[in-house]
């Protein structure tokens, strides 16, 4: 038999009465701690689920607190945690002058607290007042940092104390990465690697015409790509032209593969990989007719919802190519496959901390049998472009060499430097396209590009 709940007003033993109250008076909410509480949870969701940032939030605000947040307070919470990553090793490095011996294991989620607070201090526009008094009490929701409210409370206020230890703003990678990177482009290139992607990006359009007037609608500029750059807009849906289908976002690094197939018009091109959709939209802006395949049914859709708003149209199928045949030969194949994604740190500045070197040879696997499957399905005299947004050369270079020289029925077509908007330094001298995220267009001081590997192949007649 169950126990009822002793209701309120219900006599108790010794015939006393006790009133209850129908309830508990709602706790106040303080003003920027819920935004700062989804930031947290977001940013151990990455580190510990190795949970991409853009997902990691999504989850953080669909959580019941955060159900009231506003536009306003989403922004904040997903520039906080994007600046904590851009800067996490050197938020790191000034931790250890406050830290006097470290954190017990089960605390982890203190020193988060504290990577966040200090991402607000020293590279946030936050009164230090706000930053600590909030962080303070971030740590004080937190069932494991509530018994660190002294320790979180003293080393925010030393850290606001002490300005001149301040860092540099150049990202910093795990030791890993960095070493492969120095391996690849040596030490200089590296350095200027870093300094570019500790920059917020700029955001880039591609247009389906006109590039030089939506350039003067959205107070802009054309790069030699006939990319269009706006800068770092907040609300990309209430821009000129969204509405209508005109533009589309997407990195002027990113547009380039599509473009080595040239006018494409009337071309039957297979788009691999294809969501979310950008360089599909290219290839039917310019006239192909174009088969877009995905492994992943929830991309596709957001695939299908961008070709909607832009007016265009093509064949939509979700499959696992690996598994998959066409009914038919393709004068064109483009595939742009899974990988490390290290090219798009600028933007995602949390992929160093959810991949490892593991992942690049799994990927660089994948990437191989990709290729393998792909090259039945191009006609002879076809393309076949191949694409990472990866930094690895593992994942670019090597998988070139190592298909062409397992495929001699296919040829590399060099890329000229005018293909590419005349960004010669981009050109490797095998004739493949390598951009790095310090390149800029020529007679341009917009810098900062997606890095990039892109090889354009033949099918030999």
């Amino acid at each position: 038999m169950g126990l009822e709940p002793r209701k309120a007003g219900r006599p108790l033993p010794g015939g006393k009465s006790r009133k209850f109250p129908s309830s508990a008076p709602a706790k106040k909410t303080i003003e920027g701690l819920p935004a700062r509480q989804a930031a947290s949870t977001a940013f151990l969701a990455v580190l510990n689920d190795k949970k991409p940032l853009d997902e990691a939030l999504d989850a953080a605000f669909a959580a019941p607190r955060a159900q009231n947040l506003d536009e306003r307070d989403r922004r904040f919470a997903r520039a906080l945690a994007v600046i904590a990553f851009r800067h996490f090793g050197a938020i790191d490095q000034r931790l250890k002058r406050f830290l006097k011996k470290p954190l017990p294991k089960k605390a982890e989620v203190v020193r988060n607290i504290l990577r966040l607070g200090l991402a607000q201090l020293d590279h946030m526009d936050i009164p230090d007042h706000a930053a600590v008094s909030l962080t303070v009490e971030l740590a004080r929701s937190d069932a494991v940092a509530s018994h660190f409210l002294s320790l979180v409370n003293g080393v925010m206020r030393a850290a606001g104390r002490d300005p001149a230890s301040v860092p540099g703003r150049a990202q910093t990678v795990p030791a890993w990465l960095w070493r492969r990177w120095r391996a690849a482009y040596g030490e200089s290139d590296s350095r200027r690697m870093l300094e570019a992607l500790a920059a917020s990006p700029d955001l880039d359009l591609s247009v389906k015409g006109d590039p030089g007037g939506w350039a003067d609608i959205l107070g802009g500029t054309v790069l030699a790509n006939g990319s269009v750059r706006i800068g770092d807009k907040a609300a990309v849906e209430d821009l000129p032209g969204y509405g209508d289908g005109a533009w589309w976002v997407q990195d002027a690094g990113a547009a380039l593969p599509a473009k080595l197939l040239g006018a494409a018009d009337g071309l039957d091109v297979l788009d691999l990989c294809a969501a979310p959709g950008g360089k599909t939209a290219q290839l039917c802006a310019k006239g192909a007719r174009v088969t877009a395949l995905d492994i992943s049914v929830t991309r596709l859709k957001r695939l299908r919802e961008n070709l909607d708003r832009l007016h265009l149209s093509a064949e939509i199928v979700a499959a696992d190519m690996l598994a998959w045949s066409p009914d038919r030969l393709f004068d064109a194949v483009l595939l742009d496959a899974p990988c490390s994604s290290t090219g798009t740190i600028r933007r995602h500045p949390e992929i160093p901390y959810t991949k490892s070197e593991a992942d690049i040879e799994a990927l660089a696997t994948l990437q191989a049998a990709m290729l393998d499957r792909t090259k039945a399905w191009v006609k002879p005299g076809g393309t076949l472009v191949y694409c990472t947004c990866s930094l690895e050369k593992a994942e670019g270079e090597d998988r070139i060499e190592d298909f062409l020289a397992g495929n001699e029925d296919f040829v590399r077509r060099a890329v000229a430097a005018d293909e590419i908007g005349g960004l010669a330094e981009a050109i490797t001298d095998k004739g493949d396209v390598r951009t790095l995220p310090f390149m800029a267009f020529p007679d341009s001081d917009c810098v900062g590009l997606d890095g990039f590997f892109i090889a354009r192949l033949q099918r030999k007649v």
